[in-house]
């Protein structure tokens, strides 16, 4: 737990007050399992810290055998016949927990999806300089989508605005595959780049 102090001045009425705000920023572990006395059944099959059966027993029998060692007893199975209880250091465990979710949240991959609007009849100085920004996009590991935009009469030049996405497609082939082809949206058509898979 930290704390964080702020003076903040505020003008009332021609009057000047100091403000302390206090920010607080407060860590629990979220209690899951039941644990100790909260285990309501009368026998378990008790599991010690080793990993080690011990057979089925009174609960009170294996609170007593938990709290000898200074643990908590866990009920890890509340459906099995009996329910399986298990001895650990619950807040040790919970930590565990709670570190291989912020792990795992970590590897996990995020794509953010960039946009790149064009018109059917863009210049090729426009062209190079959205695909010199669509090959920075995909490098840096986002995914772009490229999209012609038709106003009024444009739409007659559909065949045209599909051209240019294709050629989005040539320029970049060697680092961005198709993910999808160019499709026409009411007035709009598009294609999705995204990184080529590392061999």
């Amino acid at each position: 737990m930290f704390y964080m102090l702020f003076i903040k001045i505020v003008r009332v009425g021609g009057l000047t007050k100091k403000v302390n705000l206090i920010f607080l920023e407060v860590f629990y572990i979220k209690q899951e399992l039941p644990i100790n006395e909260q285990i309501r059944v009368k026998q378990v099959q008790l599991i010690d810290e080793e990993g080690q059966k011990r057979g089925v027993m009174d609960t009170r029998e294996a609170q007593d055998i938990a709290y000898e060692k200074n643990l908590d007893l866990v009920l890890v199975a509340p459906n099995g016949n009996p329910p399986v209880c298990k001895i650990m250091n619950y807040g040790k465990y919970k930590f565990e927990q709670a570190k291989k979710e912020k792990e795992a949240k970590k590897k996990q991959k995020t794509f953010e999806l960039k946009e790149l609007r064009i018109t059917p009849n863009t210049e090729e100085h426009d062209f190079n300089f959205k695909a010199k920004n669509a090959r920075k996009f995909i490098e840096d590991g986002c995914k772009v989508k490229i999209t012609v935009r038709f106003r009024g009469r444009e739409l007659n030049y559909v065949k045209q605005g599909e051209n240019i996405l294709n050629n989005f497609v040539e320029e970049l082939s060697d680092i961005a595959t198709l993910e999808k082809k160019p499709m026409l949206e009411g007035k709009n058509m598009f294609i999705i780049l995204a990184k080529k898979a590392e061999k």
